[in-house]
């Protein structure tokens, strides 16, 4: 009941953005009364529409910006690698939808995960993590600073939630795939919850021509 529970609110958080196609800030304010993940805080959005846009973060070999992979279409998923279900059960989506792509089709896609918890995501950690999923598949992460900027603007929201678990604190967080076109253009925000299908016609619908 606990993990439908879960499903159900992040589901109906995702469905939301998707609708509106509007981003919150990060919070640093006390969670809502509910279960991890879906506890986003109360912030009121914006007007404006994300915007995406190219950013520079530390990868397994060092900086890694967007713009390395023109030409090529990227996924991005905010999360972090201890994150008890939702990251895991977005990414093996991705594995699933990857998996369904022909060689000629993976070769102009470039799978990222950006963690959002920088305190315990290292570098190795991460490689390993994204490797797991894909071989394709790189992990980024970098300073608070920068994460919430770049979060911000692809419409991303997290949240640092004290003693919320035997670790010490939880990362509450949306939980949207976000699409960028070879060109570096934000085009499109696939909800969790989403079929390996329905994400693999997203991929599909931008995928470069040539």
């Amino acid at each position: 009941m606990k993990k439908m529970l879960i499903v159900l609110n992040v589901a109906l958080l995702a469905l939301i953005l998707w609708a509106g196609f509007f981003w919150q800030p990060v919070i640093d304010q006390a969670p809502l009364p509910g279960t991890h993940e879906a506890r986003l805080g109360q912030a009121v959005p914006l007007a404006a529409a994300p915007t995406g846009g190219d950013f520079s973060l530390d990868g397994p070999k060092g900086p890694v910006a967007l713009h390395d992979y023109a030409g090529k279409l990227v996924l991005l998923y905010f999360g972090y690698t201890y994150c008890p279900d939702i990251c895991p059960t977005s990414l093996m989506v991705w594995q699933q939808a990857l998996a369904a792509l022909s060689p000629a089709e993976m070769v102009k896609v470039q799978p990222i995960f950006v963690s959002v918890d920088p305190e315990r995501d290292t570098i190795e950690r991460l490689a390993d993590y994204a490797q797991f999923f894909h071989s394709s598949m790189i992990g980024l992460t970098g300073k608070p600073e920068q994460l919430k900027e770049i979060a911000g603007r692809y419409g991303a929201v997290f949240a640092r939630v004290e003693g919320a678990s035997a670790s010490g604190y939880v990362v509450d967080h949306s939980a949207m795939t976000y699409v960028v076109d070879a060109h570096g253009q934000l085009v499109a925000s696939v909800p969790h919850g989403a079929s390996a299908e329905q994400l693999l016609a997203e991929i599909r619908k931008y995928l470069p021509k040539t």
